[in-house]
């Protein structure tokens, strides 16, 4: 015989209404009878939109995807913050939620009598509570400011009470969101102790966050929400690998149709004019224009120049920097000692990289035409932005060269 799902959802639907504030309130009689109007489909947003989803106890599930997909909607579903509009929900177990921490929490109220107030919130009894007390205390590193109004509190204090009385319900079912994201670095690493405990203790956790990295380290598997529908479920590197991408081409398509507008946005230009660029493209292997490309793939700069007067060995050059302004790279033709010959008054230079080995992140792009003398013709900086994905995700830096491990046993020679 099967074991029960810890958790179990089927055809949930959850709506929200659009408030569309008019200005065609004239009285108070108008006003009053607005919500007593007939409201259309487009009155309503749907969040969730038709989501099966089952959980075998003692799994740690992660929920991805996009702002607005659904993802947290979920979870205060799971909760009971929200109730569905269509759909069965069953959780069995008792419930913690770490959704907003503290929200529970009376300004005015001590932090001994908020521990009372949220652990009676979290289904314990008032016996429940002063037997964890201390511990909660312990844990949340509050000492003295215990006996304090919580309005007096560091953000950083709210939120430690508020995670640890949530943690200390010994909840069968641990509803996390971006929990991991708040909080200074040692609360970070508590919270991380905390789920691996829950995780060997058996605990069903569903768990939200943007944090991919932390999603690989905990999660069994992975559902991907895209637009209040379930995008995809499994593997978590094969789940976040495919949501990557979809993301990487949405910020291309993005990137694409700002760059067909034919416009060079520099954050700053100067010259003396004789050479003008004109246009500034980045191509990919397909020949396409793109804003996005795969750290390790090609790219393509393509500059339109125009002769205003003429002048004789004119140097193109191009320069990537980060999106904090630091330079990773520049080169031009006069070093790479590169002869284009007698220039038409109008056409084309373009700039080659067969490998883009740069760490993902965004950045930008300075193109300029110079005598060979260092002579600005006409200087564009951050003219193009362009973003670089793919690969582990975890490495630092700039430059990601093509690498490998390898393990010697001591004395061997190489």
């Amino acid at each position: 015989m099967s074991e029960q799902a810890a958790i179990e959802v089927k055809g949930l639907v959850k709506r929200f209404r659009r408030e569309m504030l008019k200005r065609d309130y004239t009285t108070w009689k108008s006003l009053l009878l607005r919500p007593f109007q007939r409201r259309g489909p487009d009155d309503y947003l749907t969040v969730l939109d038709g989501v099966d989803l089952s959980m075998q106890p003692g799994r740690t599930l992660a929920i991805i995807g996009e702002n607005g997909s659904g993802k947290s909607t979920l979870l205060k579903i799971l909760a009971g913050i929200y109730k569905p509009d269509a759909g069965q929900i069953s959780v069995r177990g008792r419930v913690s939620s770490l959704i907003e921490l503290g929200a529970g929490f009376h300004p005015e109220f001590s932090g001994r009598e908020n521990i009372y107030l949220n652990g009676t919130i979290l289904g314990l009894s008032k016996k429940e509570i002063a037997n964890r007390f201390d511990q909660i205390v312990e844990y949340a590193g509050l000492g003295q400011f215990i006996e304090a109004p919580v309005r007096t509190y560091s953000s950083g204090m709210y939120v430690r009470l508020g995670f640890s009385v949530a943690v200390n319900v010994d909840p069968d079912v641990l509803l996390v969101d971006e929990v991991l994201a708040v909080g200074d670095e040692a609360f970070a690493h508590k919270c991380e102790d905390k789920l691996n405990e829950f995780k060997r203790a058996g605990k069903t956790i569903c768990l939200v966050s943007h944090d991919l990295g932390a999603v690989k380290k905990f999660a069994d598997e992975v559902v991907w929400l895209d637009g209040g529908v379930v995008a995809a479920r499994g593997d978590p590197a094969r789940v976040i690998d495919a949501y990557r991408q979809v993301v990487a081409k949405r910020e291309d398509e993005v990137g694409r149709k700002a760059a067909s507008r034919n416009e060079l946005p520099a954050a700053d230009r100067w010259g003396e004019g004789e050479v003008e660029i004109t246009a500034v493209r980045l191509l990919g292997e397909d020949g396409q224009a793109h804003s996005v490309f795969p750290s390790g793939g090609s790219m393509y700069v393509e500059m339109d120049y125009v002769f205003n007067q003429p002048v004789e060995a004119p140097v193109f050059g191009i320069g990537v920097k980060t999106s904090a302004g630091v330079l990773c790279y520049g080169c031009n033709t006069h070093v790479d000692k590169i002869d284009l010959g007698a220039l038409p008054e109008q056409g084309t230079v373009r700039f080659e990289a067969q490998r883009l080995d740069l760490v993902p992140g965004t950045y930008l792009l300075d193109v300029a035409v110079t005598s060979p003398e260092g002579l600005d013709y006409d200087y564009l900086v951050q003219v193009a932005s362009f973003a670089v994905r793919g690969g582990s995700g975890g490495d630092v830096g700039i430059y990601r060269p093509p690498h490998g491990w390898s393990l010697k046993p001591r004395g061997e020679k190489a």
